[in-house]
């Protein structure tokens, strides 16, 4: 047959199967195992639409043919296949399962990628979250102005959490220490407005610094109706704030009923003339302000003249600081002419407003008829010259009461020094002496050294940053051995070199007053430093 076949097994037939080929073994009578190869079965494609063919498949037969031996049996199976059959469908299984198989791969690998993401990693709008929350913290903590929501929405939880424990701690302080700084700790208006009540009726607190905290006009109408009810509060400091010209409009109506604050600190507080205009309207109708700084903003010539005008009418105000302005040689007049008739101011701090010789001039006509007692003139750094210093040492010359006089950076020179020295002869009252940065050189101080023979009222001498050299040491050092009742010398930067210090060092072993030594940057090496010490 063509497509036929026998297959004669054992009770246990051995098949073996190969690719696009069917094989069987057949026993023979003799016993011996012959291979029998069926015939390649031909593509499905290759044979026509009504063909038919048979294909073999090798399974135990059901009946016996033959003789009953089993030596000789065999079995025939056969299954006749048409040509429209499917055939097997194994390698479609095998891509199916191929398929399954990466699917799953992927998704698990998905799924433990989100997993990990989340628990090790902020997601792109947490980031975005977190970013928005720390601009907004440093620049200070955002508060609502209703009453009882003193965080925005916005910031979440725990940052509202946290902002608020903040503030009870703040709020507690105030309540329970006499002195409480809280500078720099970027609270804002709406903080400002939280730490206000806190104030009211406040029995502790005497003295408090709300300094750089990004407080503004909006923050300080937190104080209206608190200010005017507390009568322990001594010093406020709101230094370091945008208070501004309108800001200082609105603290100045509040501090009109006050009866207690004594300082009011308002540096570097963006003040100009206008800020300075309703200061002054205000220390006309307030008889408890003592201390006023307002160093370091933009008041010019017109705000100068406004607070002079408030002291011609306030006679409880001791000290004023104008330094790091703009008032000018006007603005120096302007103040002279109240000083002729103010009896209460002690002290006055102009450092840094480029009065000048003429200025200076004016302010010490000025300060001569003062009819109080000046005790510390701060009027450093000024452009002034020997001709400015001439003016200063005939006030030196009247003044009774004058207890520190600074000239520091300024330009008076040798002859102005030697002018200073002169007055100086004749004045009994001041202690301190700063001539620091004057471009004195070696008779200048020769001059002041002379003076300090015998004078036993100066006790402290501030001569650095002048280029006296080992000579201009020598000749204090000549003098301090034996005289003068100076305890604090300051020479730094006078290039007095390892010559000079020697001159210092033998004064030094003989003056028993001098406790206090500056010879900074004076190109010293460590032996002579050893000797000096």
């Amino acid at each position: 047959m063509a497509f036929a076949s026998t297959l004669s097994l054992y009770s246990h037939p051995q098949v073996r199967l190969h690719h696009q080929r069917l094989q069987s073994l057949a026993i023979t009578a003799a016993g011996v195992a012959q291979l029998v190869r069926l015939p390649t079965l031909k593509s499905r494609r290759a044979c026509s639409s009504g063909a038919k063919f048979r294909s073999f498949v090798v399974r135990a037969s059901s009946s016996v043919e033959g003789t009953p031996a089993r030596a000789t049996a065999s079995r025939r199976v056969y299954r006749q296949s048409q040509t429209n059959a499917p055939l097997s469908n194994a390698p479609v299984k095998q891509i199916g399962n191929f398929v399954a198989s990466v699917g799953a791969f992927f998704a698990l690998t998905f799924v433990i990628w989100k997993v990990v993401e989340k628990l090790l990693g902020p997601t792109q709008k947490q980031l975005k979250s977190s970013t928005a929350e720390s601009q907004s913290t440093s620049q200070g903590v955002k508060w609502s102005f209703a009453a009882g929501t003193n965080l925005l929405s916005q910031l979440g939880a725990k940052i509202e959490r946290q902002s608020k424990q903040k503030l009870n701690e703040f709020a507690r302080e105030l309540r329970s220490f006499p002195s409480i700084d809280m500078s720099g700790r970027n609270f804002g208006d709406e903080g400002l407005f939280f730490l206000a009540e806190s104030l009211a009726f406040n029995q502790i607190a005497e003295e408090v610094s709300f300094a750089a905290n990004g407080i503004t006009t909006a923050g300080l109408k937190a104080f209206d109706g608190v200010l005017q009810t507390n009568t322990t509060l001594k010093t406020l400091d709101l230094s370091g704030n945008l208070v501004g010209d309108e800001g200082a409009k609105c603290l100045c109506d509040i501090l009109v009923n006050n009866s207690s604050i004594e300082k009011l600190q308002l540096n570097s507080a963006d003040l100009g003339d206008e800020g300075a205009k309703a200061i002054a309207e205000m220390l006309k109708k307030n008889s408890s302000l003592r201390v006023l700084e307002l160093n370091n903003n933009l008041i010019e010539y017109s705000g100068f003249s406004s607070l002079a005008g408030a002291l011609l009418e306030h006679n409880t105000i001791r000290n004023i600081h104008l330094n790091g302005n703009y008032g000018g040689a006007l603005g120096a007049n302007a103040l002279a002419k109240a000083l002729e008739s103010n009896k209460s101011l002690r002290e006055l701090h102009l450092h840094g407003n480029s009065i000048g010789d003429e200025g200076i001039r004016s302010l010490m006509t000025g300060l001569s008829l003062h009819k109080g007692k000046l005790t510390l003139l701060d009027i450093s750094n000024n452009s002034l010259t020997s001709k400015g210093a001439l003016h200063v040492a005939e006030y030196i010359r009247k003044s009774r009461s004058l207890l520190w006089l600074n000239l520091y950076m300024n330009d008076i020179g040798d002859e102005g020094a030697e002018k200073i020295a002169d007055a100086l002869k004749e004045n009994r009252s001041i202690t301190t002496l700063d001539l620091g940065g004057n471009n004195i050189h070696v008779d200048g101080v020769s001059a002041i050294a002379k003076v300090l023979k015998d004078n036993l009222v100066i006790t402290t001498l501030e001569l650095s940053y002048n280029p006296i050299g080992p000579d201009g040491a020598k000749a204090l050092a000549e003098i301090l051995k034996f005289h003068g009742n100076i305890k604090t010398l300051k020479l730094g930067w006078c290039q007095i070199g390892a010559k000079g210090a020697e001159f210092i060092a033998d004064a030094l072993k003989y003056n028993t007053t001098i406790s206090i030594l500056d010879l900074r940057a004076n190109g010293l090496r460590d032996e002579v430093c050893f000797s000096v010490s």
